[in-house]
């Protein structure tokens, strides 16, 4: 029996940020199935904006973000970005505030709202700092926090933007396996990530960003394989940062 096709996520029509004489993005299209998806490419090449364009953030000169439909509804889109903002308030609280704050979860009461909140810190491993302050936490953990502020808001996709530039190497692995339940669980993940170890790991498909377009995509294996373009391969062998 053939292998059914994915599922369409969401389709990129003619996307152009422009400003200043300078096109951030350049006439951004494609097709993204329902899969895990790494977006690469060099420094300035697009791909933070591709992400603030795809969420909703930063409105597009031109062109269009289609979303495939969920259950016959608009899908629930989180974004966790490279820096978390943390209140100034205990970790539960920042996790309480992120569903306090969404329309989709107005109907919680906040006994709901507490108890989601503590079942998304223990997902992330944090449950016992959860009366401690999000500020004093180290990078990863406050990194941490913010997926799970996203995952107890049940996204249909998760966007991410550099989760573990920064941080060691512990950190990363543990942002990493949390990146990975999440998916598990169900949930579309889009990263943008400049670590080419956490993309071959995480990734099914890749879309490589090159001066504000989209040079290739590809499975992630033949991406890191078999690159096509010349921009892709530069970048792979080191020669374009």
């Amino acid at each position: 029996m053939a292998e059914r096709a994915p599922e369409e996520l969401v389709r990129l029509d003619g996307l152009v940020v422009a400003g200043r004489g300078h096109r951030a993005l350049d006439g951004v299209s494609a097709t993204l199935p329902r899969r895990r998806i790494a977006i690469l490419g060099p420094n300035g090449a697009g791909k933070s904006v591709l992400l603030r364009v795809m969420h909703g953030l930063l409105a597009p000169t031109a062109g269009r973000v289609a979303w495939h439909a969920v259950a016959g509804r608009a899908p629930r889109i989180a974004m966790v970005f490279q820096r978390p903002v943390l209140l100034r308030r205990s970790v539960e609280d920042n996790v309480v505030y992120g569903l306090a704050s969404s329309a989709a979860h107005r109907g919680l009461s906040a006994a709901q709202r507490r108890a989601r909140a503590v079942a998304a810190l223990e997902r992330v491993g944090l449950a016992h700092l959860a009366s401690r302050s999000g500020r004093v936490l180290s990078g990863g953990e406050q990194q941490r926090v913010a997926l799970a502020r996203a995952w107890a808001l049940e996204p249909d996709v998760l966007l991410l933007d550099e989760p573990t530039a920064s941080l060691d190497p512990g950190a990363t692995r543990a942002i990493e396996a949390v990146i990975h339940e999440i998916a598990a669980s169900g949930v579309a993940v889009v990263l943008v990530t400049h670590h080419r170890g956490l993309a071959r790991r995480f990734a099914e498909q890749v879309v490589f960003l090159h001066e504000g377009r989209i040079a290739e995509q590809a499975t992630v294996t033949d991406f890191f394989a078999r690159p096509r373009s010349a921009a892709a391969h530069a970048y792979l062998e080191g020669d374009l940062a």
